[in-house]
């Protein structure tokens, strides 16, 4: 979220890395292992919650981690992304390619934004699929 053209992480990666994630496949009997850098799920998937890779549904869960959020004037937008994304462009990088297209503008281009986005994490090198979200919080304040 950007507060005011500061980036402020609101979630943690679902990751087979964090502690309580492995555990959490491990207790189901599943395995979580470093491949060329990576740690993946039964040797396959980088996260440990998703919605989809049907053969590893019994330790990728798609139930998620939420908390409230109490929307404030300085709150000025969402980016929602995919790992494709965030392994390759940080939190505050993100928010200052998207302020500039959807803050102070006549007419906010959130889905330039979404795209540039896209484009950035590319060109870094992502060869992952890249979704990209930005929602406007001016409407809910």
């Amino acid at each position: 979220m950007s507060r005011g053209g500061v980036a402020e992480a609101l979630t943690t990666d679902h990751r087979p890395s964090r502690k309580d994630e492995k555990d959490r496949i491990e207790n189901l009997g599943g395995y979580v292992d470093c491949c060329n850098g990576v740690w993946r799920i039964q040797g396959s998937l980088a996260v440990s919650r998703g919605i989809g890779d049907r053969h590893l549904k019994e330790w990728v869960i798609a139930e998620p981690e939420t908390k409230v959020l109490e929307i404030k004037p300085e709150c000025e937008f969402l980016i929602l992304g995919s790992d494709g994304l965030w392994d390759k462009i940080t939190n505050q990088e993100a928010v200052d390619i998207v302020r500039p297209l959807c803050i102070g503008v006549d007419k906010p281009e959130p889905l330039s934004a979404c795209k540039k986005l896209v484009e950035l994490s590319v060109k870094k090198g992502s060869i992952d699929d890249i979704s990209v979200v930005v929602i406007p919080l001016g409407q809910f304040i």
